[in-house]
């Protein structure tokens, strides 16, 4: 059977499955579009900030299908990324551009391994070594060279520190964050969770880049953070594996649902003297 680009023992899998890195999400998403030309892209392609579960699904359904699909599915969902980011191109900027892709997946290694090991204690090196390697195919499976991404954790640990001091976080990215972090059209039932969200996302950013947005933090609202991630290193792990993983698991069979309706026909030749057969789905 086709299990996929990793064992269920891979280090990639025992942190990735964890439902506690949706935490980070918007943390990710932020040093994302702190880059010019991520911010750019979006600003004048996606409307993610106007539908923001549709952009959640498509995040998740990518990097669970990659790092938990079999390699069928990792596949398909990586042709319809690379589809989409193709379409995404302007003047001076295209989705495509391996700088791009490096910056979009280092921040989701990041906030991964900072996330994680916040709650469940540090890795050691040697699973942070093999972490960092296995986390390039989330930018090698949509086309980003393997040359591209920095050749071992030293090399990305400098580049990492470069971009979080230099990358100027401009107006579209600020524009961005704020309807991101101030949303107005979420389901009522996500209403609630919207302040924790943002302070959250907020806390977890590095200086720099929060700085960068113009967002106030005290040693006050730090302490605040530090003891609700100390109380959730506390809970979390001890929860059931079947909660912990649940958001991997929901997107995982999403993805197959989707995946199965466009395998099945969309239409069946009528049989002699018979009315067409309706499309499937």
């Amino acid at each position: 059977m086709d299990e996929g680009l990793f064992a269920d023992t891979a280090v990639i899998r025992r942190v990735a499955a964890e439902s506690l890195l949706l935490a980070g999400g918007g943390r990710a998403t932020l040093l994302q579009i702190a880059h010019p030309g991520v911010a750019q892209g979006v600003y004048e392609h996606s409307d993610f900030a106007e539908r923001p579960i549709d952009r959640l699904r498509t995040t998740l359904s990518y990097v669970y299908g990659v790092l938990f699909g079999t390699r069928a599915e990792g596949e398909a969902i990586s042709r319809a990324v690379a589809a989409m980011h193709r379409r995404v191109i302007g003047p001076g900027y295209h989705a495509d551009d391996p700088g791009l892709q490096v910056w979009v997946n280092a921040t989701l290694f990041d906030t991964a391994v900072v996330l994680y090991q916040r709650v469940f204690g540090p890795l050691s090196p040697a699973e942070l070594d093999t972490c960092y390697r296995q986390y390039s195919v989330l930018a090698t499976s949509i086309g980003c060279p393997e040359g591209a991404w920095p050749a071992d954790r030293a090399a990305f640990q400098r580049y990492w520190a470069h971009m979080i001091e230099t990358v100027p976080v401009g107006e579209p990215a600020r524009e961005i964050a704020h309807a991101l972090l101030w949303p107005h059209n979420l389901p009522v039932a996500w209403r609630p969770g919207i302040p924790v969200n943002r302070f959250v996302t907020i806390g977890l950013l590095p200086g720099p880049i929060r700085a960068g947005y113009g967002y106030p933090w005290s040693a006050r609202q730090q302490r605040r953070l530090d003891r609700g991630l100390s109380v959730t290193s506390v809970v979390y792990p001890r929860a059931p594996l079947v909660l912990r993983h649940a958001l991997k698991d929901y997107y995982l069979r999403d993805l197959r649902r989707r995946l199965a309706r466009r395998r099945q026909p969309r239409w069946t030749p009528p049989s002699p003297g018979g009315a067409p057969t309706p499309p499937v789905g």
